[in-house]
């Protein structure tokens, strides 16, 4: 089974990405930092695997089309709804499924961990599961795969607080989802996360 990989992404652009970051490095840096990120996890995307980017906001198309589109053949650019994160994720895999595809995996571009190697993971987890999370270090989650639309799995979850892995969790239990997990990443949120990531390996913008 080959999962189609729905990319979450915002417009580079000052104020618009990586605020906290921003707030320590500025706005300049922390656009910089962000767009190696997103062009870092593009790389390490498998080539095989069918990938559309939903962007935010809706303007954004021609922006993001120039940033990317000459980095991957064959992207597909979506963009993404109205409404929470979790409307916008259930909305984004909603279209893919109903586009044919036999999974989805959902993932941001601000997680240097997440490479070819743990994408195998997920999709290899995906043929016995019916989601497959990969828990953030900071509550939340870098990934989450799923083999059928679920709206229910993002509605009244508290978004981009601590809580999110943990009510995430509670979510797949009530509705009886059988479920895997990855190995805990940290995204690259504020300097410190960024200075650990290059200490990883990512190297500095």
């Amino acid at each position: 089974m080959t999962p189609t990989i729905a990319f979450m992404l915002k417009a580079p652009r000052a104020g618009f990405v990586k605020t906290r970051l921003a707030a320590e490095t500025g706005d300049v840096v922390a656009v910089d930092i962000y767009q190696l990120l997103v062009e870092r996890q593009l790389a390490a995307l498998p080539a095989a695997w069918p990938v559309t980017i939903h962007y935010a906001p809706a303007d954004a198309r021609g922006q993001m089309a120039a940033w990317l589109g000459p980095q991957r053949a064959g992207l597909g650019f979506i963009p993404q709804c109205a409404g929470d994160l979790g409307a916008r994720i259930a909305a984004a895999m909603a279209d893919e499924f109903a586009h044919g595809a036999a999974a989805v995996i959902a993932i941001g571009g601000d997680c240097p961990g997440l490479d070819g190697t743990m994408l195998e993971a997920a999709r290899g987890a995906l043929e016995t599961a019916d989601v497959v999370l990969g828990p953030a270090a900071d509550g939340g989650y870098y990934l989450i795969g799923l083999t059928a639309p679920c709206a229910a799995l993002f509605a009244g979850i508290a978004w981009s607080t601590p809580a999110v892995l943990g009510q995430t969790r509670a979510r797949i239990r009530e509705l009886g989802l059988r479920a895997t997990e990855l190995p805990t990443l940290e995204d690259v949120d504020d300097a410190g996360a960024w200075e650990r990531a290059i200490k990883g390996g990512v190297r500095s913008a």
